[in-house]
């Protein structure tokens, strides 16, 4: 197992896909890969999470949340937070980013064509709505500092995009 690789006890993980991110209640904190380990220890459930980004600050609802659904449970918990390896958007399932499209947030590029779409460089974000490459930033930042905020030129709907973090 490498350090990118959660460990997961599989009976904690029903419980956490139930978990929904609160910013994007489509996806579970599972299907975007926050949760970096999840194993009991002394009768305790001991959950460590990873921050999308420094100073998320739904970090604070996702740590409540989990310990609420445990406790449904039946599980006493602990959570912590972990910043090392650092979030990536590699770590969103392919179930997450289907979930993103669907809700209307275009999933991240590669690191490379993330920089030329957030530079203007080229039209490569795909628009949610209507599926057409025809588009363009509008701000680095859309309704987080997580995501930028584009604008379809064909459908003229406006929908987020979520950057690429490496």
């Amino acid at each position: 197992m490498t350090d990118t690789q959660p460990h997961i006890d599989p009976k904690l993980a029903q419980i956490l896909e139930s978990v929904s991110d609160p910013e994007i209640p489509v996806l579970s904190i599972m299907e975007m890969g926050v949760v970096r380990s999840a194993a009991m220890k002394d009768g305790v459930a001991e959950i460590k999470i990873t921050p999308t980004y420094s100073g998320c600050p739904a970090m604070d609802v996702i740590g409540d949340d989990i310990k609420k659904a445990l406790k449904e449970k039946g599980f006493d918990s602990k959570v912590s937070l972990v910043l090392s390896p650092a979030w990536t958007t590699d770590w969103i399932t392919p179930k997450g980013r289907d979930a993103l499209e669907k809700y209307g947030i275009a999933a991240p590029l590669e690191p490379e064509a993330d920089l030329d779409a957030l530079l203007g460089n080229k039209k490569i974000v795909k628009c949610p709505q209507c599926g057409s490459h025809n588009t363009k930033m509008i701000s680095q930042f859309g309704s987080t500092a997580c995501k930028a905020f584009f604008q379809c030129q064909d459908c003229q709907e406006p929908f987020d995009y979520f950057k690429c973090l490496k």
